[in-house]
């Protein structure tokens, strides 16, 4: 299984960038957040799982895992109807959106292994035009899915609140953001997975929380 970036390197990078995230960083060692193995099935993973809980997301996402045989390809996906697809427990609109991504994949008009080589903002562009897909999920697909080392989201509501717990404040402007996640380039994916652990520590909630898009 591999894992979100927290290697020593990483650590110590934004140890030295940032003493005050650094600290805790220190104190809570390496991290290891598993990532998903296949691009493909974690875009669709990604929308079967809006606005549902984890475990229910957990259920569907097996129920149509199953109805594929198995293998969640696109080929599968796209061999399914949306009436099929909404059989295994999501709205239409969801079942719509998994179709036409599994057929856009199968026609070449999206090109997974493409993606791959893109730098990431044209990953997200070209992610958030598909259904159903937004620059967050995009965003959340560049760390779990293709193990890029340089990404946060002002969107994730889970990143905000670590940093404003972080940093003792009470608000957080999109410049503010920007301005403290400066210091953690290259290696924002790191930062990210410690602001989410110092969210879940510091209010009781869980990561991976969308604002909006």
């Amino acid at each position: 299984m591999r894992y979100v970036n927290c290697s020593q390197q990483a650590r110590d990078y934004l140890i030295a960038a940032d003493p005050i995230l650094g600290a805790h960083i220190r104190r809570l060692g390496e991290l290891r957040r598993p990532m998903r193995e296949d691009l493909f099935s974690a875009l669709v993973s990604s929308v079967v799982s809006q606005l549902i809980s984890k475990k229910a997301a957990v259920t569907v996402f097996g129920r149509l895992a199953e109805r594929c045989g198995g293998a969640l390809t696109p080929a599968a996906i796209a061999g399914l109807t949306p009436d099929e697809i909404q059989s295994c427990g999501m709205t239409f609109k969801k079942a719509q959106n998994i179709h036409s991504i599994g057929q856009a994949a199968v026609s070449g008009r999206l090109d997974l292994a493409e993606l791959e080589r893109l730098p990431d903002q044209e990953v997200v562009r070209r992610l958030s035009a598909l259904p159903g897909v937004g620059e967050w999920t995009a965003q959340m697909l560049l760390i779990f899915a293709m193990g890029r080392p340089d990404v946060i989201s002002y969107k994730d509501l889970g990143i905000r609140r670590g940093m404003m717990n972080v940093y003792g404040l009470d608000s957080l402007s999109k410049q503010e953001f920007d301005g403290y996640a400066s210091a953690y380039h290259p290696y924002a994916s790191t930062a990210s997975i410690y602001l989410w652990q110092l969210s879940d520590e510091l209010t009781g909630s869980e990561g991976l929380e969308q604002i909006n898009g």
